[in-house]
């Protein structure tokens, strides 16, 4: 996924920057985890705490919302880089905690005492890339902080980036593994399941309202500089949010990235029924900050026969709408009330 850079990846030597910033704060040196520590298994690397960490900094719009939703809001020493406003259940949380637009620096992150960090992507992580990059979670842990990576977008290694992620194995059961793993991190076992449960009762609620009915070819697209467009591809997430909403993603069949450049010509060869924008990033962005990429499709000669744009079923939708995280639930309700407004109401 292209993510926006705020700043240059860090040098190499900002790993014996951090250290110096032992003597002012600094997160204390790993110790072994106890035998009575809890350990959970992420992206392939053991996460091991012998109590719930009380400090915790949390980056990207998945890891926030799912902070909030563990209850962890009163824990979160500093929160980054949100796609849009969070979900109104958690807007009184977020107003209260630290919060900036651009990923912090390592030394901006170690300033902040953490002892546990949640990232939504794993670009934070990474060693080269495009995004800023904290260092490695091996690099962190040996500085005794602990982190988590939302499992859609687990790396191949610690340190690699997008391209090393396999994503087309990701469900919304994978949202309920973070949680219970992160639940029992926490010690907030009770609270994940009822985050769970209520996820389910909602997403059941949406599939028994949809069950039966034509599936409607759904594409997400976003225009670009360049009067091409970017498309959600089959192994994106919002592939699995289409379904369970009652539709069916017209680039489905492209599985090689979750992200696809295509000209005006591919989007009116699949015709798709709908049309759903993926609008990003802001954290004050809402559905209405989406309008202007729903006028750019539309006013788009090129586009003009597609029966989506001739149907008026072009709709603003959020890039943080797509992330396989706490908000799932929500997107599948509205992206269900977008393409069956006869049986899902908004």
């Amino acid at each position: 996924m292209t993510r926006v850079s705020a700043r240059p990846l860090r040098a190499a030597g900002a790993f014996a920057g951090a250290l110096l910033l032992a003597g002012c704060g600094a997160p204390a040196p790993e110790q072994p985890a106890g035998e009575d520590a809890t350990t959970r298994t992420n992206c392939g690397i053991d996460v091991a705490v012998d109590a719930p960490p009380e400090r915790v900094y949390a980056a990207y719009q998945p890891g926030i919302e799912v902070a909030h939703a563990l209850g962890l809001s009163d824990r979160l020493v500093g929160t980054a880089f949100l796609d849009a406003q969070v979900l109104d259940e958690y807007a009184d949380e977020q107003a209260a905690t630290d919060y900036v637009p651009t990923l912090p620096s390592r030394e901006g992150l170690l300033e902040t005492e953490p002892g546990f960090v949640i990232s939504g992507f794993n670009g934070f992580f990474a060693e080269n890339g495009s995004d800023r990059s904290v260092g490695t979670r091996a690099g962190l842990r040996e500085l005794g902080v602990q982190s988590w990576i939302l499992s859609p977008l687990c790396p191949s290694e610690d340190g690699l980036t997008d391209r090393a992620i396999d994503p087309a194995s990701v469900t919304v059961d994978s949202v309920y593994r973070d949680l219970r793993d992160l639940g029992a991190l926490f010690g907030a076992e009770d609270d994940a399941e009822q985050v769970i449960s209520d996820m389910r009762e909602r997403i059941a609620a949406v599939q028994e309202q949809v069950e039966g009915a034509p599936q409607p070819s759904v594409a997400i697209v976003s225009p670009g500089d360049d009067g091409g467009y970017r498309v959600a591809g089959g192994i994106d997430f919002s592939t699995r949010i289409i379904e369970h909403a009652g539709g069916a993603n017209a680039f489905a069949d492209l599985t090689e990235k979750r992200n696809i450049e295509v000209g005006a010509e591919e989007i009116v060869a699949r015709d798709p029924d709908v049309i759903l924008t993926s609008a990003c990033c802001d954290a004050g962005m809402t559905e209405q900050d989406a309008e202007s990429d729903v006028d750019a499709i539309t006013a788009d000669p090129a586009l003009e026969g597609v029966t989506a744009v001739a149907d008026d079923e072009v709709h603003p939708f959020l890039f943080a709408d797509r992330s396989a995280g706490v908000r799932a639930a929500h997107s599948i309700e509205l992206v269900a009330s977008r393409i069956h407004p006869d049986l899902v109401e908004r």
